[in-house]
């Protein structure tokens, strides 16, 4: 897998990652889910750089001018519920993309760290031939994503993937690097050392989900 870090050098993707690290800060619902679109739209314009693109000749009031643009086939495919922020971030860059919708949660039983991920509702259009983002805002053990990969398969096979998020483990990314295609890209905003027993990302923000759309039961 290759991974594109961009935790490495310093942007204004500094600014938003302090933001919703922030135990004040990630307080205000509304700032929070716009922050995770903010980092989806920084996250994407680094993405679009790696896409094909041909030239095509624009007409303007006064002449023509020629212009490189892309022409491939783009499907964002987001993690229910936490991933909606990111993905309209992307949205706000790829607006001609179509898109696809994963419910996938973790099922702890009782009160254990120990848990399964279970993917209950896929929709999206055909992947054959196409432009795969996945975006998983928390990439924390890798679970989800590997679930979501078997998921895939009855949707077809894809040109390309590139799995989008805003923080991860470095255990997750390990996971994920052996599961997913050597080519796919991996475009994310920090890399955070280790997990806690139940699986949650150290120091990481907490739960996305939670902060962005409000405590589920």
């Amino acid at each position: 897998m290759i991974i594109h870090n961009l935790s490495e050098e310093n942007s204004v993707l500094n600014q938003f990652i302090s933001e919703v690290r922030d135990v004040h800060i990630q307080k205000d619902s509304m700032r929070f889910r716009r922050n995770i679109e903010r980092i989806g739209e920084v996250l994407g314009y680094e993405l679009s750089k790696s896409l094909s693109y041909s030239t095509t000749t624009v007409e303007t009031p006064l002449g023509s001018k020629p212009m490189n643009l892309s022409k491939e086939q783009l499907v964002i495919c987001s993690i229910l519920r936490a991933g909606l922020p990111l993905h309209q971030g992307l949205l706000n860059y790829f607006d001609t993309a179509e898109n696809g919708f994963i419910s996938a949660f973790r099922k702890h039983e009782g009160d254990a760290d120990d848990f399964k991920v279970i993917v209950n509702y896929f929709a999206a259009p055909t992947l054959t031939g196409k432009i795969l983002i996945l975006t998983d805002p928390m990439l924390a053990t890798g679970s989800t994503l590997e679930n979501v990969l078997l998921a895939l398969k009855e949707h077809g096979t894809p040109a390309a993937i590139h799995i989008v998020s805003v923080i991860g483990s470095r255990q997750g990314i390990d996971k994920v690097a052996n599961i997913f295609p050597d080519n796919t890209h991996l475009w994310i905003a920090a890399i955070d050392p280790e997990l806690n027993t139940r699986g949650y990302i150290l120091p990481g923000i907490g739960d996305a989900g939670d902060l962005a759309y409000g405590q589920k039961l």
